[in-house]
Order: C-alpha cells, then structure tokens, then sequence
C-alpha cells in the first residue's frame, strides 16, 4: 500500500460512518456511480442518522460530478425508518414501577 497523505481536518460526508470526500471520490475513480451502489460501499445513511445529513450531501456531491438532476440520482432510493433505542425491559416483560401503579 502506498504513502496516503491524511488530511488534518478531513471533509466528512458521514460523520456516522467516518466517510469522507476523499473516500467518496477514490469510489467514483473507480467506477461507482450508481447511488446506491456507492451508499452502500461506503455505507453512507447506515449509521444511527440513517443517513439525514450525509444522504443530501452525497447527492449533491454525485449530481456535481456526474452532471444529472438530484431528484434523478434519488428516483429509486427509499427511505428506511429511523432507529429508536428501546430499553431491553420491553423484551423481558420487565414492568417497571410507575407502569404496577
């Protein structure tokens, strides 16, 4: 593997997945263009967002690159409900207190 210089203060497209510009841009070097393809390489929108900030950014960052509408890059992308932490009490029929009362 050859030297890679690391930015001090990298440009973060998901902050979840610690992806960045870069890591986006060596994709498409390679010839990944599909969005979902790409998403799902550098597992952009699978971090606890489910992808609200990083989703907009890659999207703006492939239609600049590959000179297509936005809305276009998104027509087949479904959004996926996000995760809400459940306390594990829930599973066990664990009652707690205030729910005895």
């Amino acid at each position: 593997m050859g030297e890679e210089v690391k930015r001090k203060n990298p440009a973060f497209v998901c902050r979840c997945e610690e992806v960045t510009i870069e890591d986006v841009e060596r994709a498409l070097e390679e010839g990944i263009t599909d969005f979902e393809e790409l998403r799902k390489r550098l597992r952009i929108g699978m971090g606890p967002c489910q992808g609200r900030t990083c989703i907009p950014l890659l999207v703006r960052i492939l239609a600049r690159k590959l000179g297509v509408p936005p809305d276009e890059l998104l027509k087949h992308y479904r959004i996926r409900i996000p995760l809400t932490p459940l306390p594990m009490k829930l599973f066990l029929g664990i009652r707690s207190e205030t729910s005895e009362k």
